[in-house]
């Protein structure tokens, strides 16, 4: 079954909370479905008090970090914030983690930055340990990264039996814990040490090679789950110079990882929204047909706005 467009957007620069609620309020008209920020350690926003600012100041958006870096709190600690926000806005947070992947964050603070697998291991054991604190009464977690015990966490969620999840990645494992856990699969870009993209890891192929390994994974959960995309490496460029301006994304690519993508690859892009309004409007429709995705982070509407206006709800 087609699911209907979701659509994501977020507003990182806004300075005061009336700018974030005019620009809340403006995406919540639109058809934005959900009010997002990523969680970095960078210049913006922390996520909870953003996003409890969204709620309040708004009457239907859903709420959700883009997405929350589990190795920067205790799972516990998270979803006592996240509760709260659920609470708050009265059952409008989707819960939204990751495993961690940009290495200069945690040199700056002094976190060990663990290779892959471990903290793949730790997301796993995390989503159990926020699943306990959000389903009712006392529960116990033993495990390599986290040990609960006893531990009756409140307040608990306005929705049971905890608040949709979405788990994001490009790594196999990551996918894996998505289609098993998750109601929403992000398929993401993979990150390889350094923070290097693997630039080979944006194109149609890799996604269908991704949507593959949740298939797998996910058994007879597949149909029911939504997969996410978001524009990564290059902007979002609106315009009718589509061959000029792909011809530049790729330079840059190959500039920054020495991979060299045809032009095909990067038209077809699941991460590279390049070209008129009506182009944008028709790959979505293919990604939604073809691959099953349904669910688009856009960003701050500067570019796509009318694209959800045209998409939001169908």
């Amino acid at each position: 079954m087609t699911k209907p467009f979701t659509f994501l957007a977020d507003a990182a620069d806004v300075t005061s909370a009336r700018a974030l609620g005019e620009r809340a309020r403006a995406a919540e008209d639109l058809g934005i479905t959900t009010f997002v920020l990523p969680d970095h350690l960078v210049a913006q926003p922390a996520p909870v008090p953003y996003l409890a600012t969204v709620a309040a100041l708004t009457e239907r958006l859903r709420i959700s970090a883009f997405v929350h870096n589990n190795d920067l709190r205790h799972p516990a600690v998270l979803a006592q914030e996240l509760a709260t926000l659920d609470v708050l806005s009265q059952g409008r947070l989707d819960v939204a983690i990751g495993a961690g992947w940009n290495e200069p964050e945690y040199a700056a603070i002094g976190l060990t930055f663990d290779p892959i697998g471990v903290r793949q291991a730790r997301l796993a054991e995390a989503v159990q340990v926020l699943k306990g604190c959000f389903a009712p009464g006392p529960f116990s977690f033993a495990g390599q990264h986290y040990t609960i015990t006893g531990y009756d966490a409140q307040p608990k969620p306005v929705q049971q039996p905890h608040p949709p999840f979405f788990i994001g990645g490009g790594g196999r494992t990551t996918l894996e814990l998505a289609a098993r856990e998750a109601q929403t699969v992000g398929l993401a870009p993979r990150i390889l040490r350094a923070g290097r993209l693997d630039a080979r890891s944006l194109t149609w192929a890799a996604t269908e090679e991704k949507i593959g390994w949740v298939r797998e994974a996910a058994g007879a959960r597949f149909d029911d789950l939504t997969f996410n995309v978001y524009p990564s490496s290059w902007p979002v460029t609106v315009t009718d110079d589509l061959h000029g301006e792909v011809a530049r994304a790729a330079a840059a690519l190959r500039e920054r990882t020495g991979v060299e993508l045809t032009a095909d690859e990067v038209i077809d892009s699941p991460h590279l929204f390049i070209g008129s309004t009506e182009r944008i409007v028709e790959k979505l429709l293919e990604l939604r047909e073809r691959l099953g995705i349904s669910s688009v982070l856009v960003g701050d509407l500067d570019q796509l706005g009318p694209v959800v206006e045209r998409l939001a709800g169908t």
